[in-house]
């Protein structure tokens, strides 16, 4: 990014759940550390360069020492002879408080991104947080930039929609995207946003990099990962249902029209425990009879199992018949355990499975050779009164900046329909009464919703894929799938043939789980929560795909009946 082209700000976000859990082991290790080691070494090799093109650099790498990061950066450029100024971001750590009531590893409030233009106004060169939201790695620098007011929440909801495509790097061109054959992605570059002082943006890359920027692609990094048509955030609620899309050149997609609404008053804290011990052993069966090849084994080893909290066995029929290989004749028997106590998931246990070695199934084998238990953790969310968290900017002379919740309306002007205020900015009432957008589509939980609709013409069974693109991710236990048209015909039979009792048919695994669907028309996008997939998060490797980064291609893997104009219609119709 630094040598591609033109930039002003380059941000860093290297905080994830599973993340702040790692974070927080290394922290009981040494107090010192709690932050992302590989930004300091990555910065080694690159503060310099920063440094003579003008390049401020904003991340979230101080993870749950921010002041111990940006000391350490002082070090790297005292060392290296580069003068770069140093501020961070701080009141994010609630640890303390949360352990003081229960067994808390971390707990982290989500600030917003008022605490980095503090910083970047004071002059700073670098600035480093601890668990900020991912969007505000890019709306703090804008407000700084265009001296937005706390208030501009049309503005700042905009640049949370630009953090937002931004904050997962490549997959805003092209990287994990479902029509990923359609592009050159065995390099993607890396995504830029262009932010105008209005907050409208344009996405991008630097010249000559890999990848691309489409609607789909934006589109596809929009849905990731969110859930109804309020995004809520610590400086505005940007309403996803407002976001719309147009080509603006080669790899260059423009983002408009988002409006925006005060924040809720409360502020999520996202809280990990260690929850306790897991192991795992996976079994090879080959060839016939692998059915009861798995019935025999898990008939064996239902004593030794019998104490243990959590037992959860799964059979992946990898196998074919009449396979040219012994792989491609193998199914896999995956038995996964959890419990409190290291010594009931421990090397006992798995010792009983593989001396099954000699009294088993023919062909008996294993992947792995056992192991001891692992510690495993578990995640979840509360919220606190935003007014209560010292978010706190320390600036590079040392002055500490109190950095006040945010406006709950726009400053000088009364709240308008579900509060949102009626303008961007402090000053006199406008003459007229604004128009706002209307409230967003409801949300559409399992059995509510549209019937599907019988659609006239020829279908053919196939897979939803063929006309539709989704993406999947996790938040906490939950996950979410974005589905995607890419035309206005697809866009209307998607909207009524996918609801939620269809997505449960088509995902059994979700037939007994709360969904919960939420219409995006300008994206021409369903998205489905579904609530408690996940269990209790990544770090609890509560399933195969533990962040349901796959549910969407599971989904687009499945069969129905699809209007066969529809699959005759060429790629990419849409905007």
């Amino acid at each position: 990014m630094l040598t591609g082209g033109p930039l002003d700000v380059l941000t860093g976000d290297y905080l994830a759940e599973l993340t702040m859990l790692i974070l927080g082991r290394d922290r009981l290790k040494n107090p010192d550390l709690g932050y992302a080691k590989t930004f300091l070494r990555q910065l080694e090799e690159n503060l310099g360069l920063a440094h003579e093109r003008g390049v401020r650099i904003v991340t979230n790498a101080g993870g749950l020492n921010p002041a111990g990061l940006a000391d350490a950066i002082r070090e790297l450029a005292a060392k290296t002879g580069v003068p770069v100024t140093v501020a961070h971001v701080e009141g994010d750590d609630l640890t303390p408080y949360a352990s003081a009531r229960g067994d808390a590893l971390t707990a982290n409030a989500y600030l917003g991104g008022a605490g980095i233009a503090a910083c970047l106004r004071a002059g700073a060169d670098v600035v480093v947080t601890g668990r900020v939201t991912d969007a505000a790695l890019v709306s703090g620098p804008a407000a700084w930039w265009f001296d937005w007011a706390p208030g501009d929440f049309d503005r700042l909801a905009g640049a949370v929609v630009a953090g937002h495509v931004l904050e997962c790097g490549t997959q805003a061109t092209g990287g994990n995207y479902a029509f990923f054959t359609r592009h050159d992605v065995g390099r993607p570059g890396f995504p830029l946003a262009e932010v105008s002082e209005d907050g409208s943006s344009v996405i991008t890359k630097h010249p000559g990099t890999g990848g691309a920027v489409t609607p789909g692609t934006v589109t596809a990094q929009l849905l990731y990962e969110t859930h109804g048509a309020r995004y809520p955030g610590p400086d505005v609620t940007a309403r996803l249902d407002t976001v719309r899309l147009e080509p603006a050149g080669p790899d260059r997609v423009r983002i408009s029209g988002v409006l925006g609404e005060p924040p809720p008053d409360t502020l999520k804290v996202g809280v990990t425990r260690v929850g306790g011990w897991r192991n795992e052993v996976v079994f090879v069966l080959t060839g016939l009879d692998i059915e009861e090849k798995a019935a025999l084994v898990r008939a064996q080893l239902a004593e030794a199992l019998r104490e243990v909290a959590a037992v959860d066995w799964t059979l992946s029929r990898t196998d074919h018949a009449d396979a040219p290989t012994q792989e491609t004749a193998s199914a896999l028997l995956r038995l996964v355990v959890r419990d409190a106590s290291p010594d009931r998931v421990g090397r006992s246990l798995t010792g009983a499975a593989i001396e099954l070695a000699l009294a088993s199934y023919p062909g008996f084998h294993v992947t792995a050779p056992p192991g001891p238990a692992q510690p495993y953790g578990v995640f979840t969310a509360d919220s606190v009164p935003a007014a209560e968290i010292p978010h706190t900017a320390v600036l590079p002379d040392g002055t500490r900046v109190p950095v006040p919740a945010a406006p709950l309306t726009a400053p000088g002007t009364p709240p308008g329909p579900s509060g949102r205020g009626t303008g961007p900015v402090a000053g006199p009432a406008p003459e007229s009464a604004p128009e706002y957008p209307p409230e967003p589509a409801p949300a559409e939980p399992a059995g509510s919703g549209p019937a599907p609709q019988a659609w006239d013409g020829p279908t053919t069974r196939a897979p939803l894929g063929r006309v539709v693109g989704a993406r999947s991710g996790d938040k906490g236990g939950d996950a979410n799938i974005g589905v995607w048209a890419e035309s206005d015909d697809a866009w209307a039979w998607l909207r009524h043939t996918l609801t939620t009792e269809a997505l449960r048919e088509l995902l059994p695994e979700t037939a007994a789980l709360p969904v919960t669907r939420h219409v995006l028309p300008h994206l021409r996008a369903l998205n489905f929560t579904i609530t408690g997939i996940l269990g209790d998060g990544v770090a609890s490797a509560h399933r195969f795909d533990p962040q349901g980064k796959a549910l969407g291609e599971w989904l687009r893997a499945r069969h129905l009946d699809i209007p066969d104009h529809l699959l005759s219609a060429p790629e990419g119709t849409g905007p």
